[in-house]
């Protein structure tokens, strides 16, 4: 049986992006595991720059500005010293909130209900915008729901992509290697569009031992995909890291 709060060898993929992956790969082998690396998306700055420029010389146009990810973050902040005092930074969850304010803005607001768009469209200040300039940083594509609420509430909105997103190049010989040698006992998951990007890097040996890997993902919507891919044991996480290394602690102190 594992020590209560030890991984104990046990291998977590982790697929996040690399540069967000590091911080939990540190997190992990602190707790006995041995964290497995495949970043299953790419993060790369916008092939054009123009709207996140304009957008970052003309930051105290805006009422509120929205940050979808920590890589939105990153790439779309530009030089924290100039934010405009009155303008409100919004996140979508705690990861988020923790990168602003890593990067020096304070007071950042994030739902306290789930932690997404749907999270975020609930929150009072966003119940009366009508008037308000909104500027959301993200990456190219991805939901329109908030953008598309914001319009519908008289919100005058602007989408900036400040990063695109690529599936990985190479490294899937890496983690068929491992899924088949038995060294990943559990995997980890954040978005729908790094699942995607995964199965499509694998061979049908690989999918096939991927789908019957305990899934850990922190969103129900995700859940939902990783299903329709037949991936049969997968649990829902409490938010950021320290829910999603709970969720692992508490099951494996159930398994043998």
């Amino acid at each position: 049986m594992m020590v209560p709060g030890r991984l104990d060898g046990r291998g977590i993929l982790i697929t996040r992006p690399a540069r967000q992956a590091a911080g939990l790969a540190r997190q992990v082998a602190a707790i006995g595991g041995n964290p497995v690396m495949f970043p299953a998306i790419v993060i790369l700055p916008p092939e054009d720059r123009t709207a996140l420029d304009g957008a970052q010389r003309n930051l105290a146009r805006y009422d509120f500005a929205f940050f979808v990810s920590a890589n939105a973050v990153e790439y779309g902040v530009g030089d924290p010293a100039a934010w405009p005092p009155h303008l409100a930074a919004f996140a979508p969850g705690p990861g988020t909130a923790a990168a602003l304010v890593a990067v020096g803005i304070a007071n950042v607001r994030q739902p306290t209900t789930t932690m997404d768009s749907e999270g975020l469209l609930v929150l009072p200040e966003l119940s009366a915008v009508a008037g308000k300039r909104v500027v959301i940083f993200r990456g190219g594509g991805g939901r329109e729901l908030l953008a598309e609420t914001l319009v519908a509430r008289g919100a005058i909105v602007d989408t900036v992509d400040c990063y695109r997103r690529a599936r990985p190049a190479s490294g899937a010989d890496g983690l068929e290697e491992a899924l088949r040698s038995g060294r990943v006992d559990a995997v980890t998951l954040t978005s729908s569009e790094g699942l995607d990007n995964l199965w499509a890097v694998l061979g049908p040996d690989a999918r096939a031992r991927l789908a019957a890997t305990p899934t850990f993902v922190p969103h129900p919507r995700i859940a939902a995909h990783a299903g329709e891919l037949g991936i049969a044991h997968v649990f829902v996480t409490p938010p950021a890291d320290a829910g999603l290394l709970a969720a692992l602690l508490e099951y494996f102190a159930t398994t043998h």
